[in-house]
């Protein structure tokens, strides 16, 4: 029982800041769309558009990087600090090399602009929008480098506290960058861009400045020496982050291509999804955070060759993940009319999502399970079973079944947007099954080699 209550406090005081952070970060982007909306609608739906554009390529990117967690806590493991510091420069690389595409996304951004058929005072806000804040990705990029390797030692406090900078930086260059003060002309929605940009490069080199300062990174010496490119690295770093980049953007595609089909069932539709989703987003924070910091003890452990102990660092985070949302759960379907209701005033949009977000507690557990154990087989390196896991459960399961429930008559009548909600939670489920099918062979196989080289 005390190591469960070990492991159990490990978890919680390593996932909170991670949780704090990553919360923050989804307020920057509400903070954008609320001040961006203070000048008009066309504003407004400009940092929509980009930020579309934007967010899914980005975590592309963060994908590729996501591998360096649990490799640094798995050297953190085994004592073999000298290997940190060039794992995280050939980091820095990998980072730099898939901001390239990301760039040219957004530097080509009016023709992928040009097919949404927007008007023309929009499509200059938005090609403005991705024009100023692609100044901020390679900053964005690096900073997960740094905030990887930070994570990568257990130390998870410069997560939360560098969020909080960028926070504090960016309500002030938005209302600068927007309405146009010191000299600096009123750029609109297309302002919130640039603020973005200025916020990143603000935390990275807040970032830097944390980890050359502060002695709990001094075994590390990240800055005391510099260290060139090594293509095999790089190449074995990019194999294993390019299957969770890969998840991840057809995971955000997902509820984009959602968005798209039930546009023509009306705006009253998708702003009932929208608050269903965007709530659910929020939620799903806590199973995120777990999910970090699973693979960071997972990679440890593994880094210790302490197999027994990664077992029960995944159950303690399973089941911690399982009662959370169950509480969760519980608060979104009690208090779903509340929650319509802080989200707009109209009565068929607050009818329509808080049935939705009665459905949306429903899947809050098996959300919470697969989320965790997809952390956990990161934490083993076991990338590409996850990705073939998610396209199947999310693009070959939940989609069509969510797109047969609600516009064809095929298993039933239709369903409309529900539909969709329903297949969600069939995939999600699916998903769950299939990664901890995944988990109990990987744990067999780890048990069985460490039986052998005993």
């Amino acid at each position: 029982m005390q190591q469960y209550v070990y492991h159990f406090k490990k978890l919680t005081v390593l996932a909170f800041p991670i949780f704090i952070g990553q919360l923050t970060q989804t307020m920057m982007g509400f903070i954008d769309t609320a001040m961006a909306g203070q000048v008009s609608a066309q504003d407004m739906a400009a940092v929509a558009i980009g930020a579309g554009i934007w967010f899914p390529t980005m975590l592309f990117v963060l994908g590729l990087i996501m591998p360096l967690t649990p490799i640094v806590s798995h050297y953190l493991g085994g004592e073999a600090y000298d290997k940190i510091r060039p794992a995280i420069y050939q980091g820095f690389y990998l980072a730099l090399l898939g901001c390239v595409p990301a760039l040219l996304i957004f530097v080509f951004s009016p023709f992928i602009l040009n097919n949404m058929q927007l008007e023309p005072g929009l499509f200059n806000l938005s090609k403005s929008y991705l024009y100023f804040i692609a100044w901020g990705a390679p900053a964005f990029a690096l900073f997960q480098v740094l905030r990887s390797c930070s994570e990568g030692i257990a130390y998870t406090m410069p997560t939360m506290l560098i969020s909080f900078v960028g926070l504090a930086c960016n309500i002030p260059a938005n209302y600068i960058f927007i309405h146009g003060h010191f000299g600096i002309p009123a750029l609109g929605g297309a302002g919130c861009g640039l603020a973005s940009a200025l916020v990143y490069w603000c935390m990275l080199i807040s970032m830097g400045c944390y980890i050359h300062l502060h002695p709990r990174f001094d075994r590390i010496k990240l800055f005391y020496a510099f260290e060139w490119i090594r293509w095999p690295d790089v190449r074995a770093y990019f194999r294993l982050g390019l299957p969770i980049a890969l998840s991840v953007f057809f995971e955000v595609t997902l509820f984009s291509a959602i968005a798209l089909f039930i546009a023509p069932l009306g705006s009253v539709v998708v702003a009932g999804h929208q608050i269903a989703m965007n709530f659910s987003s929020l939620i799903f924070m806590l199973p995120l955070s777990i999910g970090i910091v699973t693979s960071i003890r997972v990679g440890y452990y593994l880094g210790r060759q302490n197999p027994i102990a990664t077992w029960t660092t995944i159950k303690v985070s399973i089941f911690t993940g399982m009662i959370l949302a169950v509480f969760t759960a519980i608060g979104t379907f009690w208090g779903r009319q509340f929650i319509a209701h802080t989200y707009t005033q109209d009565n068929e949009v607050i009818n329509l999502a808080i049935y939705l977000l009665m459905f949306a507690s429903l899947y809050q557990i098996v959300d919470a399970i697969q989320t965790i154990i997809a952390g956990a087989l990161r934490g083993y390196k076991d990338t590409t079973a996850c990705f073939y896991i998610s396209l199947f459960s999310y693009w070959m399961i939940g989609m069509p079944l969510g797109y047969l429930l609600s516009f064809t008559n095929l298993i039933g009548s239709k369903l409309g947007v529900l539909g969709f909600w329903i297949g969600i939670s069939i995939g999600l489920t699916c998903a769950a099954v299939l990664f901890t099918l995944r988990l109990i062979y990987i744990q067999r196989r780890t048990f069985s080699s460490n039986l052998l080289d005993n």
